[in-house]
């Protein structure tokens, strides 16, 4: 007979409980695949970047934890159409691959998130000194002009010279507005001064003002972007 302090389980109970912990492996294993899907579902395949509502929470988040160091960057690649033309769209989806990776790995050594936006449009949230954001853009773009191959070839322009990739960048700092302004504000902020940048209206390193931020917007566009010549619905 079992000793005073042996307990004996049904044999029921035994055949339960060894089924159960495969079962629990499973459910386990099914729930980190749909998380997996789920993630890559979340991210862009041509770049391997999240997309918007990535960026928006990330820079939600930061504007509340360290709004006196948060910057939003938008980068709109110049020339896309050129290469596209001359070189066929696969070589424009090298060049905005290449720029996706490089942006990445560039604000991932800064502790920051890069995203696409969409089309030649990315966007970045990231921690900075104040005075070292204009430094820092200034040198994100030698980076992002490095020569792109397509093909085993480097990229070259009209006149046979291998191409640098020219990116336009926007910055906007969050302690520049109201302590309201969320990540929609910031990255219109950051999208304007990169659209002044791009047409010549302000130097590269330009930093977004109060009145970019909360410029009129068209369908939720900057005035002038694809789209914004749609009639309102």
């Amino acid at each position: 007979m079992p000793g005073s302090g042996a307990l004996r389980l049904p044999s029921r109970t035994l055949v339960i409980a060894a089924t159960a912990v495969p079962l629990a492996l499973a459910v386990l294993a099914d729930d980190v695949r749909v998380r997996r899907q789920l993630h890559t579902a979340r991210r862009d395949p041509l770049t391997g970047l999240p997309g918007r509502d990535i960026l928006i929470d990330r820079v939600d988040r930061l504007a509340r934890a360290r709004r006196e160091y948060l910057h939003v960057l938008v980068a709109d690649v110049d020339g896309l159409k050129t290469v596209n033309d001359r070189f066929g769209h696969a070589a424009g989806d090298a060049l905005i691959a290449a720029t996706g990776r490089r942006l990445s790995a560039w604000a991932a050594g800064r502790s920051g998130l890069a995203a696409r936006l969409g089309g030649d449009e990315f966007g970045v949230a990231l921690l900075l000194p104040r005075a070292a954001a204009v430094r820092e853009v200034l040198a994100l773009r030698e980076v992002l002009a490095q020569p792109v191959h397509h093909d085993g070839q480097p990229l070259r322009d009209i006149e046979g010279q291998i191409l640098r990739p020219a990116v336009s960048i926007g910055i906007a700092r969050a302690s520049d507005l109201p302590d309201a302004a969320g990540a929609s504000r910031l990255l219109r902020g950051a999208d304007t001064a990169m659209y002044q940048v791009k047409t010549g209206q302000q130097p590269l390193g330009y930093v977004a003002t109060r009145q970019d931020a909360y410029a009129p917007a068209v369908h939720g566009r900057r005035p002038g972007r694809p789209g914004t010549h749609l009639p309102a619905a």
